[in-house]
């Protein structure tokens, strides 16, 4: 008995036992599996591979052959055993080679309907799960709309397989194509600014040697992992392993296009790259006191630093700054100035990092054109959110600087929601007002006059860089001035309609 499916004269479609019988002229076919060789007319040898050679199995311990038409229980040989039996059409197979037997077999048999249980039905019938005998024409209503549930659904599970995989194929298309357009436009850029870059290129293998297998982790983020590693010189460095990323690349150049031309005692040296493939790695000097953040915001840190060195620190990452914007042939645009992206090495000097969003323009111009606003907020310029407010240009960095400025001068973050007086929650607004009415910044019991004084610079300076409209804000060089006390502070232009809340 053999379970089928029907399709009925009004569409439906239905699962219903019917009987069918083999018809008496098939014959049997027996494959029998034998220790030694056979030579017998009942035994067709299958050894024979289907293009008429001899296959090299026929060396086997077991040897294979088919018998057809049935035989007798003594016509079995010593060491031969009955492995599986079907059926073939009838047809004079004697003498046949396997090969033949082989294109019966794949014909296979056919069956007849047996309907001696239907009895009077007219159109059919079928036998239920209690093996009764039903007329086709009194299948109920129930079965009927189960078999076109079950119809519908299969449609619709066909229907939602293919979009599946439709959408499937077309995301692994498009993601192929941005890994080799990612790939491509990185090739492009290394190979037209071939003899602009100083930098190495390492082998991603030659990568792995260097962090010995990826074995220390320096730190983690949206870019990636970042490593420590040594050359072969000895040479400790900080290799970013960049993970997969929306930008085609465009970070990867960011960094080489910017660092990997120039040199400046406070922003971090590049000193290779590695692009294989989807394999991107960029090496830079090792800076061993980590980044600024952890020092300005952790209470944990055995070494604190004094106002001193903190006024050192954002001075040199000034003259960094100041760098990347008037020292080289174009200028460069950080937009991402903030304490994390300060890096200290072992004297405490602080290296401007992190150029993944890095922009080129010339100098003295704006940006006509930004895609997106990049940056972190809480440091991001106005202008990057508002247009309206003035072009894109190499204050957005100034405007970084100062809250950067800001939250060092109070060692914490310029945004606390959890500050125990209300006013302080957003620190620049409350410092503002402390410097507009002459009041002292408190900085902790025990703080001389000259760290008192110290602040207090950091806090105008920092106030002067995040006034709202760009055009206030001053130039690096002015800032550089300021901290180094050649420009006099004018504290009572700081207005409050200028500063941003």
């Amino acid at each position: 008995m053999l379970t089928l499916m029907v399709l009925r004269v009004d569409g439906f479609v239905v699962y219903i036992k019917v009987i069918f019988e083999i018809s008496k002229d098939d014959l049997k076919i027996i494959f029998i599996n034998c220790a030694n060789p056979v030579n017998s007319p009942l035994y067709v040898d299958t050894g024979t591979c289907l293009n008429g050679t001899k296959s090299s199995n026929a060396s086997l311990s077991t040897h294979s052959y088919v018998n057809i038409g049935g035989m007798k229980a003594s016509d079995l040989m010593e060491l031969c055993s009955l492995e599986r039996m079907t059926l073939l059409p009838d047809k004079d197979y004697k003498n046949m080679s396997f090969k033949e037997i082989h294109s019966q077999l794949a014909y296979g048999f056919e069956l007849s309907w047996h309907n001696s249980r239907c009895g009077s039905c007219a159109d059919g019938c079928y036998i239920d799960d209690s093996n009764r005998t039903h007329c086709t024409d009194e299948l109920s209503w129930f079965v009927i709309t189960y078999g076109f549930l079950l119809s519908a659904s299969m449609f619709i599970g066909y229907a939602f397989l293919q979009i599946l995989t439709a959408n499937l194929t077309h995301v692994v298309y498009l993601s192929y194509n941005q890994h080799l357009s990612a790939y491509d436009t990185i090739e492009e850029f290394l190979h037209t600014h071939n003899n602009l870059m100083p930098v190495v290129r390492y082998s991603y293998s030659e990568i792995k040697k260097m962090t010995r297998g990826f074995k220390k982790k320096l730190g983690e983020g949206g870019f990636g992992c970042v490593y420590k590693g040594k050359l072969r010189s000895g040479r400790s460095t900080a290799i970013k392993l960049l993970g997969k990323s929306k930008a085609n690349g465009q970070d990867f150049i960011n960094e080489v296009a910017t660092i990997g031309r120039i040199h400046h005692t406070n922003v971090v040296q590049l000193v290779g790259f590695c692009a294989e493939g989807s394999k991107r790695a960029l090496v830079y000097d090792f800076m061993p006191n980590g980044s600024l953040n952890n020092f300005i915001f952790s209470q944990e840190r055995s070494v604190s630093l004094s106002w001193e060195k903190l006024h050192e620190i954002s001075l040199g990452v000034a003259h960094g700054i100041q760098y990347l914007h008037r020292g080289c042939e174009m200028q460069i645009l950080h937009f991402d100035i903030k304490p994390h992206n300060i890096l200290l090495d072992e004297h405490f000097t602080p290296k401007v990092a992190d150029f993944g969003l890095a922009r080129l323009c010339p100098t003295n111009e704006s940006l006509k054109s930004l895609t997106a606003a990049g940056g972190t907020i809480g440091y991001m310029a106005p202008e990057l959110f508002y247009k309206n407010i003035g072009r894109v240009s190499y204050k957005a960095d100034v405007y970084s600087f100062g809250m950067l400025l800001l939250e060092m001068a109070g060692r914490r973050k310029n945004l606390n929601a959890l500050a125990e007086n209300s006013s302080q929650i957003y620190w620049p607004d409350w410092v503002r007002d402390q410097v507009s009415n002459e009041k002292a910044i408190e900085i902790g019991d025990g703080s001389t006059e000259e760290e008192q004084k110290i602040v207090k610079k950091m806090v105008i300076v920092g106030l002067w860089c995040i006034q709202m409209n760009p055009l206030n804000r001053p130039a690096m060089n002015e800032v550089v001035e300021m901290l180094e006390g050649v420009k006099f502070l004018r504290k009572e232009s700081l207005r409050y309609e200028d500063l941003m809340l």
